[in-house]
């Protein structure tokens, strides 16, 4: 991967670039993930304010179940926002010079909207409701005319941002198997992709999308609207890990980039700092030289994947998020290095933004502001089957120490500036040691070695660690009460400790 982009950054180095006409980006955006972290609309007020002293432009809002919908009263959630709210938030970013873009998933990721049975008919599977059938062209369009028709009616922005990305099950049901097996799968996506356009374009927009299925057939991208927007988005991989990226490249089409500020695997119980530096650093100029004419911060509260609760065979009875993230209140560092990267030629340096970061902002020492970016960059992974995985072989036990460490060092720096904003390294620190001591008592307990006789010490650690844990909790309520409804906080908390609370109830009998 590295290999790659130093080849592609050398490769354009090497050739003649026009930085009065490349060197910046006409969009400056980020891209606002309100799927399971649905933000109080001071705090959404308070974010814009943030991205427009930070020198962004554009907003992209992915409301999905916030917006709320007149003529489709299921799709809305419970946390939707009111008409007359969405339309004060745009006036106030329009006001602010940003451009606020509607992101609607039309295609795959739209299990909140074909949960419900009236929906039912535009599913591609009636078990896994991720994604629309593209052959049910009637009532396909009849839906999403109507959505964006809505979002077309608050939003003053000329794009509506349409997904289009992972689409999984294509080709998947008999219908669309005929037409692969006629056509093939790259005109399947992009006819049902086309129609989606041109629904956009008949609103008076230009529509946006995801570019990671045209890179997977570049030969239909020529089929699209002219006008249509590619967002491209790494988030550290090989410029060619969806297609072949030249083809994109010289498509024709106005292209924006996208890296991430949280992505996979980061969880409730680890961030990869390190490697959003590194994204940052790579792709934001790598894209600058080739001439994007956007960068889209990316910032994912979930992986977009669902976990079904079934009542019955038939009957659904809820679907739950499969992974969740620190909230957005932690990531202000990526922000303003992303800014940065935004408004320089140069690649991000970053050990050197970081320690001025930690100095400027936090009023941290040099010497503390090192300290802090050792704990900040040591390496956090996931936990399967017992085993930490690393590509290193680290033990769970060696991933602790680390987490501990981290923890350790956060804990011994003084911040003079800031400290609010400085307790969520900490906080996220302690939420990985906590789900780190749990995951050493799980693989003990399904050890072949485990004797029954062991089992009143586990539920002593396990009682601690709950104990602990509630006290956690009530500190991340204090530090994101402001970006999460009360119903959220207490969910996220909920969700994050259910594991070692159902342990303890097995082991315990606890009736």
């Amino acid at each position: 991967m590295k290999k790659c982009l130093l080849l592609l950054l050398v490769m354009f180095a090497c050739a003649p670039i026009n930085y009065s006409q490349a060197h910046d980006f006409a969009v400056k955006g980020f891209h606002l993930d309100l799927r399971i972290q649905a933000m109080p609309m001071p705090a959404l007020k308070q974010f814009a304010l943030k991205l427009k002293q930070e020198g962004m432009n554009t907003l992209i809002m992915e409301w999905e179940g916030t917006y709320p919908f007149e003529k489709h009263p299921l799709i809305p959630n419970r946390y939707a926002y009111t008409k007359a709210e969405i339309v004060d938030f745009i006036q106030y970013c329009n006001g602010l010079g940003i451009d606020v873009i509607p992101l609607q998933q039309s295609f795959g990721h739209v299990e909140y909207i074909l949960r419900n049975e009236k929906y039912k008919d535009l599913r591609e599977d009636q078990k896994d409701y991720s994604q629309v059938c593209p052959l049910q062209t009637k009532q396909d369009s009849l839906l999403f005319t109507d959505l964006y028709t809505e979002l077309a009616s608050t939003h003053t922005s000329k794009y509506i941002h349409i997904g289009g990305d992972e689409t999984y099950l294509l080709g998947h049901d008999a219908r669309c198997q005929k037409k692969v097996a006629e056509e093939g799968k790259s005109k399947l996506y992009i006819d049902y992709i086309r129609t989606l356009c041109n629904i956009v374009i008949k609103l008076g927009k230009r529509p946006v999308m995801w570019a990671d299925i045209a890179l997977k057939y570049p030969e239909a991208i020529k089929l699209l609207p002219k006008g249509t927007i590619l967002v491209d988005w790494n988030y550290g991989w090989d410029m060619n890990n969806f297609g072949e990226h030249k083809k994109l490249v010289e498509s024709g089409f106005e292209i924006w980039g996208a890296p991430a500020l949280r992505s996979h695997p980061d969880n409730y119980f680890l961030t990869e700092w390190e490697k959003h530096f590194k994204n940052i650093r790579d792709f934001v100029p790598a894209c600058r030289k080739l001439g994007y004419k956007g960068m889209i911060m990316t910032s994912w509260s979930t992986s977009g994947a669902y976990s079904s609760v079934w009542e019955t065979d038939e009957n659904l009875l809820d679907l739950y998020a499969i992974r969740h993230v620190y909230p957005i209140s932690g990531f202000n560092i990526l922000l303003a290095a992303y800014a940065e990267s935004l408004g320089s030629e140069k690649p991000l340096d970053i050990d050197a933004f970081v320690t001025k970061y930690a100095v400027d902002y936090y009023g941290l020492t040099p010497g503390q502001a090192a300290k802090f970016w050792q704990a900040l960059k040591m390496p956090q992974y996931q936990v399967m089957q017992g085993k930490a995985v690393s590509p290193t072989s680290m033990s769970v036990e060696q991933s602790l120490a680390e987490a501990g460490n981290a923890l350790t060092i956060f804990n011994s720096l003084n911040p003079t500036k800031n400290q609010d904003e400085f307790k969520h390294y900490s906080l996220m620190a302690t939420i990985r040691v906590h789900y780190l001591t749990y995951e050493l008592i799980e693989a003990n307990v399904n050890s072949p070695t485990f004797d029954p006789a062991e089992i009143p010490a586990v539920l002593d650690k396990l009682k601690d660690l709950i104990n602990r844990q509630a006290r956690l909790d009530v500190v991340f309520e204090q530090l994101n009460q402001d970006y999460l409804y009360p119903g959220e906080v207490q969910e996220e908390s909920d969700l994050r400790n259910a594991k070692a609370e159902l342990l303890y109830n097995r082991l315990s009998r606890q009736k």
